[in-house]
């Protein structure tokens, strides 16, 4: 049993039994589902700012992976296609035929494989600061997993933001969750399943991508990969945006989504 994931975090937490895990999930607002799915360093709080952006006529539900946040699971090695499965079995939790994912970083490499595994549960897909692969993402993704969490929390600030948003970090980056050894080991090794480069031309769900020109750790040039194979794709690109473009630029990327998923803006 995990030893941080026995109660809900805060008020706004709640616990939902979805298939064979209890997952931690933060359900606010009314209207169109959106799921949003966060990174491989963060949990169901990744998204305070992008969440106080969307504004009404949104339902905004966001949940903790396994191995994440209040979630439990069991202590063994998944899948990707766990991952996609487990986000589905929460939509049936929360009685959703279907809802529009909006996946950041990692949470955006499990939103592909939802669409790939389940097209019938995913109205639109948004994909943000995210990769068709693992192995597109090259050495800086490498050397942020081979460090502590101390260190990436040192190192963070530069991997994420532009020197014009940092001073609002106050020199580190709170959406990294700190894990046990053995989470982190089993984190590390779904990630570098993530590989669906060959598979971009099945996703056949209205799909926006949204990436920072100058990112590291998902480099630009997997967005207009995906921009060019996904079959009804449009890209939105910040330019000089890092990776963490959803919580820097949370404004502008709401504004886009309330467009995309056809909100009224009043």
């Amino acid at each position: 049993m995990p030893d941080d994931t026995t109660a809900p975090a805060d008020p706004a937490t709640s616990i939902v039994r979805a298939g064979d895990l209890e997952v931690g999930i933060i359900d606010s607002g009314s209207g169109v589902p959106l799921v949003l799915v966060h990174g491989g360093e963060s949990d169901r709080t990744q998204f305070t700012a992008l969440r106080a952006h969307l504004g009404p006529g949104i339902r905004v539900i966001s949940y903790d992976q396994r191995d994440s946040g209040v979630t439990v699971n069991p202590p063994v090695l998944y899948t990707m296609s766990d991952l996609a499965d487990d986000l589905v079995h929460l939509l049936d939790a929360l009685d959703l035929p279907s809802a529009h994912l909006l996946g950041t970083s990692f949470g955006g490499a499990v939103a592909q494989h939802v669409a790939l595994r389940h097209p019938e549960r995913v109205a639109s897909l948004i994909l943000v600061a995210t990769s068709p692969s693992y192995f597109f993402e090259g050495a800086a993704i490498d050397e942020l997993l081979s460090m502590t969490h101390e260190e990436r929390q040192r190192s963070a600030v530069e991997f994420f933001f532009t020197p014009e948003g940092r001073p609002a970090q106050g020199g580190r980056v709170n959406v990294l969750t700190k894990r046990s050894p053995d989470k982190n080991s089993r984190r590390e090794h779904v990630i570098r399943q993530h590989e669906v480069r060959d598979r971009l031309a099945e996703i056949s769900v209205p799909t926006l991508i949204v990436h920072g020109t100058e990112d590291r750790l998902a480099p630009y040039a997997g967005a207009v990969l995906m921009e060019q194979q996904i079959p009804n794709a449009q890209l939105k690109a910040i330019e000089g945006g890092r990776h963490a473009i959803a919580q820097e630029f949370a404004d502008r990327i709401a504004l886009w989504v309330r467009e995309f998923l056809g909100v009224d803006a009043t």
